[in-house]
């Protein structure tokens, strides 16, 4: 029996991500599983860890006992409202320069991917905390003073933050650097000669050809950078979820909770880029079989 496009698709991609799910299944799905039951419980020290269902109470608290909690998730729901743009932003406008036809271009590619080679996150928060970096060492001015000078107290309060954590949020571009490019260079150039015959501009061609055959790579960008940004080691949900779990009290069922309430939340923020991309996502060639 001969098999269509579709089909034959379908078992690539099965059998591309097949390594995946076989090292899932021996290494992550039985933690997995239990940090679902620890959510649900609470864990007694004494009696050798044993578990103690105690229902909703701990997702209860998360929202209505713990005052901590919401005022730390919707700040890093709003930096990465503000991150993710701008690292696409950065990444397809360096990209674009670093593919075109210049003397050490391959050079180039490697600084941006530099950061990504050499940095653990361990080494940069280790580099943040002595300042190296920061946009006011950098340009040696004051730069939140200057801000709030000019700007209505509200939005320099979100310019201010923006501007502090620059050079981190630019640090994390590059691996979507790579991206852009290999998507640059996916793109055939016949296009862009047809299109330059019938007199379109520089600025057409990148709103009718580049940026919408680019469109597949800008979503697994826009995906990647969401799930980078919310599992930085700067994150502060990543490290009070940490410290509920390890420090003072050892509250592990109720860590396990907040962990699973951030995971949801980070699984729908995705759902809605994979839902919305169905709308503005161009896929090329023929796609039935």
């Amino acid at each position: 029996m001969r098999l269509n496009l579709r089909t034959r698709q379908a078992i690539n991609g099965y059998l591309f991500i097949l390594p995946w799910l076989i090292g899932f299944t021996v290494f992550v799905a039985r933690p997995f599983l239990h940090s679902i039951r620890l959510a649900f419980s609470t864990v007694d020290m004494i009696a050798g860890f044993s578990l103690n269902p105690v229902g909703w109470a701990n997702f209860r608290e998360a929202f209505f006992v713990d005052e901590r909690f919401v005022p730390i998730l919707v700040q890093v729901i709003q930096r990465n409202l503000v991150d993710v743009p701008i690292i696409l932003t950065f990444a397809l406008f360096t990209a674009f320069l670093v593919n075109q036809k210049i003397r050490g271009q391959a050079f180039f590619r490697a600084v941006f991917f530099l950061p990504v080679v050499i940095a653990s996150g361990l080494v940069v928060e280790r580099l943040f905390q002595q300042n190296v970096g920061s946009l006011e060492a950098v340009v040696g001015l004051n730069i939140p003073t200057l801000v709030y000078m000019y700007l209505p107290a509200r939005f320099a309060d979100v310019v201010v933050d923006v501007l502090t954590r620059l050079t981190l949020i630019l640090w994390r571009s590059g691996i979507q650097i790579l991206l852009f490019i290999a998507g640059l260079q996916g793109i055939s150039g016949t296009l862009y000669e047809a299109a330059r015959i019938d007199g379109a501009t520089d600025w057409e061609i990148f709103w009718k050809i580049t940026l919408p055959m680019l469109s597949p790579i800008i979503v697994v960008n826009t995906i990647y950078t969401i799930v980078d940004g919310f599992t930085d080691i700067f994150n502060p949900m990543v490290n009070f979820i940490r410290q509920v779990a390890f420090s003072g009290s050892f509250r592990l069922g109720y860590a396990a909770a907040l962990g699973w309430i951030y995971f949801v939340l980070i699984f729908l923020l995705i759902g809605l880029v994979f839902i919305s991309s169905q709308k503005w996502v161009f896929y090329g060639g023929d796609r039935e079989g």
